[in-house]
């Protein structure tokens, strides 16, 4: 360090931030500062700039240019995101994330490696799934894109970086002694008893976490038992019929409030726009393993079609446009589909299959 402040004309624009920049007289006389990078590469570049100013040179005209910020750049995308996304909250949390990262670093100076290690580091130290990684990778890409429209940057170091496979086809549900431990964990803790109605609300509606957390009463219809999503995920509505099960959590949200705003609230009263302050401690105090949140919506899927519902039905509640992403719930009710195969027997009437032990005890007669 005592060789680093005897070096005159190198220094940090911001102090701890590791970015170091050089100041110097160029060949006109005129005062400079440049942005270097590391320690070692500022002692270089100062080096350099002094003999280009003894010999006369000129200085390249990209140096004249005024260095922009990360920081600045992510200024930008979260005023993009608040104005075009329907949902901003997720990504504008992620944007901070992003903007510790990089935000003092000039935007010019990121390279592809340090983002792709920033990320991966992230990934194994908060556990990420390739879809939370993919989520970070999409949000500096987009910085970088609207920096490039907006004259702020030349290039995107993050459309190198390849994005990480997804399982889509992923269908993790909870099972009953699932949801026994997991209730039972949420009753025991006085923090986290009053959430369980949320519980209760995403298992019988198959609500995204956006979705629930910004259903408003304005939007929910008692009489009818009818909760309208007016923009889901795809940009379509989705009508969601309330069970027995969803009315009666709406009614402890519902004395919780005067009946407008925010459904979700906490037994104060106050509105909730999220749940990982209660739902990650609860699940791994359950011993509960490989559980998101988003699993409540495989699970209402996954129950539904073990009681027989089509397919249809199914993809209709979730607000799917189709069947593709519907049909990963199909094998969970292939006992039901063996009526409907037995019509193909020969003089046969259509049953479902006996079970293996009396199938064994049958006498078959020649």
């Amino acid at each position: 360090m005592k060789e680093r402040e005897k070096m005159r004309g190198v220094f940090e624009k911001i102090p701890g931030s590791g970015v170091w920049w050089v100041r110097f007289t160029d060949a006109s006389g005129r005062y400079r500062r440049e942005v270097a990078g590391t320690w070692s590469q500022a002692t270089k570049l100062l080096t350099k700039r002094r003999n280009e100013a003894l010999v006369g040179k000129k200085l390249p005209e990209t140096i004249r240019r005024r260095v922009v910020s990360f920081g600045e750049l992510c200024d930008d995308t979260d005023g993009y995101i608040r104005k075009k996304y329907a949902r901003p909250e997720h990504d504008l949390g992620r944007l901070e994330t992003i903007r510790k990262w990089f935000g003092a670093l000039p935007a010019d100076s990121l390279t592809a490696q340090e983002i792709e290690s920033a990320l991966n580091r992230s990934k194994e130290a908060n556990k990420w799934s390739a879809s939370s990684w993919n989520h970070y990778h999409t949000l500096v890409s987009l910085t970088y894109r609207l920096a490039i429209r907006n004259g702020k940057a030349e290039k995107n170091p993050a459309r190198g970086i390849p994005r990480e496979t997804e399982n889509n086809s992923r269908v993790r549900f909870l099972t009953d002694d699932e949801e026994k431990k997991l209730r039972a964990a949420i009753r025991a803790n006085p923090s986290w008893k009053d959430h369980e109605p949320e519980l209760d609300l995403a298992i019988n509606t198959g609500l995204r976490h956006g979705s629930m957390y910004e259903l408003t009463w304005e939007t929910v219809d008692l009489a009818e038992k009818v909760a309208t999503v007016p923009r889901t995920k795809n940009g379509d509505p989705v009508h969601i019929p309330l069970n027995a099960d969803a009315m009666k959590a709406l009614m402890v949200f519902r004395s919780r409030g005067n009946g407008t705003g925010l459904v979700v609230r906490r037994g104060s009263g106050e509105p909730l726009k999220y749940n990982t302050f209660w739902f990650v401690p609860a699940v791994r105090a359950a011993g509960i393993a490989d559980f998101r949140w988003h699993d409540l919506r495989h699970s209402f899927a996954s129950r539904l079609r073990q009681k027989g519902v089509p397919l249809g039905n199914i993809a209709e509640l979730l607000g799917h446009k189709g069947l593709a992403m519907t049909r990963r719930y199909a094998h969970l009710s292939i006992s039901n589909l063996h009526e409907a195969v037995a019509h193909l027997e020969s003089n046969s009437t259509p049953v479902a299959p006996q079970p293996a032990q009396e199938q064994a005890n049958i006498e078959y007669v020649h």
